[in-house]
């Protein structure tokens, strides 16, 4: 039996943080989902599962809740689900037994490294290491909160340009601590191995990459990618740690055939 099980809509670079830390740590993640536009069309659960024509029915057994998702739809999720996970939301990780909800990709990976071998110094080696770590993954979800609303703005040709702003602003923020902490020639953010700060860079790097997707928007409006080609000239240290970890066997699975891809739906 898995140690922890994942439900998220896929693919998902930010459950990739679990994932990864998996590998690196030794713990069984099981991970269920579907495409984002199919999520509507299962039953938010421990179980989570297609729904059936039984599940629509009035006297469906499983009690569900309606709350607005994706898209504005309603979707079916149990009280149970709601119980674990109170806020509603995926990526959306169980205990074995489905009792204990963990939400938000950073905890659920938190959550993996402490199932796993603590050996690994995923999740550092004192209290010291492990609370710098923790500012890393802070100062992540800054930037994760405007790269996300911005990826969802780019799906409107006529998005507000204040959101192009704030996330090329949000990344070079971000990008510029993440190139301090990796001179003169530091191989890891944190101590002397990969750890969760490594692990979660690599994640949110991934997802801003779909950015490459919307270029015609962008060019369109006579705006610049903010994760340009040439971000490896702006900030090498950080570019190519990326690039390093995505070749890690570990990372590899997860990263390679998201970004290539990603490559191949630009051209």
């Amino acid at each position: 039996m898995a140690a922890l099980r994942i439900f998220s809509y896929l693919p998902n670079p930010r459950i990739w943080k679990a994932t990864i830390a998996a590998r690196l740590c030794g713990v069984e993640v099981e991970v269920r989902g579907a495409k984002p536009g199919e999520l509507k069309d299962w039953l938010w659960d421990f179980e989570a599962r297609p729904l059936t024509e039984a599940d629509k029915g009035a006297d469906a057994p499983a009690a569900t809740v309606g709350k607005v998702g994706f898209k504005g739809g309603l979707l079916a999720k149990t009280v149970s689900f709601l119980e674990a996970h109170p806020f509603g939301t995926v990526p959306a990780a169980f205990s074995p037994d489905g009792k204990v909800g963990i939400f938000e990709s950073n905890s659920i990976m938190r959550a993996v490294a402490r199932l796993g071998d603590a050996k690994t110094g995923l999740y550092g080696r004192d209290a010291y290491e492990a609370s710098c770590i923790d500012s890393f993954l802070d100062a992540s979800l800054v930037f994760a909160r405007d790269s996300q609303i911005y990826l969802l703005g780019l799906r409107d040709p006529d998005f507000d340009i204040h959101i192009h702003v704030r996330a090329a602003e949000a990344f070079a923020i971000y990008a510029a601590g993440l190139e301090q902490a990796l001179k003169p020639d530091r191989a890891f953010l944190v101590g002397d191995a990969i750890s969760l700060a490594d692990i979660c860079f690599a994640a949110e790097v991934c997802l801003f990459s779909n950015e490459g997707l919307h270029r015609a928007t962008l060019q369109k409006r006579g705006l610049p990618p903010i994760l340009a080609d040439d971000w490896a000239s702006m900030f090498p240290l950080a570019s190519a740690h990326f690039r390093r970890l995505g070749e890690h066997p570990a990372f590899a699975p997860d990263i390679g055939p998201y970004l290539q891809k990603l490559e191949r739906r630009k051209s």
